[in-house]
């Protein structure tokens, strides 16, 4: 009788880590889905791939501008902010080129360097893109992306994902998978003796 709830007991365990296991990999198949729709397109539409030196020649902070429409949007996520213009010598080829802060300012509005959230604090606004202004002017020289291909002839501070977020992002579903299949590869050893002990 004590055998026979040991058994089922056993055998209880094995199927709710054999759940456990393949819940885990369909949870990181669908992250991984996930990461393939939103992250990697952003990341293979990214000319800007080389990296190399800027040297600020000019940083100037134009008249408020109107942050452009984007598509999708509404007539109220339109508010003003203060123009901030950088313009550097690209090391690689020593042209004067327009700096922009990631992919995602240059599509937002191609006038300006730098486009803040949305804020209702125009002073806080201001007091950023000032602050912004006076660390280019302090900071003359710093790393910067290119397009090598040409197609592109600014460059941006920064990339939205770069190579190294792009490798951690995979990283959380790869350890689920992993851990998955190794849960269920354990159950499977384990049914296999159970068996194989009883058949003895």
């Amino acid at each position: 009788m004590l055998g026979k709830k040991l058994v089922t007991a056993q055998k209880r365990g094995e199927t709710r880590a054999l759940c456990l296991g393949l819940g885990m990999v369909a949870c990181s198949m669908m992250m991984y889905f996930f990461i393939g729709i939103t992250i990697v397109p952003f990341y293979t539409k990214s000319v800007w791939t080389t990296e190399t030196m800027c040297k600020v020649l000019k940083a100037n902070i134009m008249d408020k501008v109107l942050c452009p429409n984007s598509k999708g949007s509404e007539d109220e996520d339109i508010f003003p902010y203060p123009c901030l213009q950088v313009w550097v010598n690209l090391t690689a080829s020593g042209q004067e080129v327009m700096l922009y802060q990631t992919e995602d300012t240059l599509e937002r509005n191609p006038k300006c360097s730098y486009v803040p959230d949305k804020s209702e604090n125009t002073k806080e606004v201001k007091a950023r893109v000032e602050t912004i202004a006076s660390n280019f002017k302090k900071y003359q020289t710093f790393p910067c992306y290119y397009d090598p291909g040409g197609t592109q002839t600014n460059v941006i501070l920064s990339r939205l994902y770069p190579p190294k977020g792009l490798l951690f992002a995979f990283l959380w579903p790869t350890l689920m998978f992993t851990g998955g299949c190794l849960i269920i590869v354990l159950v499977k050893i384990s049914q296999y003796f159970s068996v194989l002990s009883a058949w003895q």
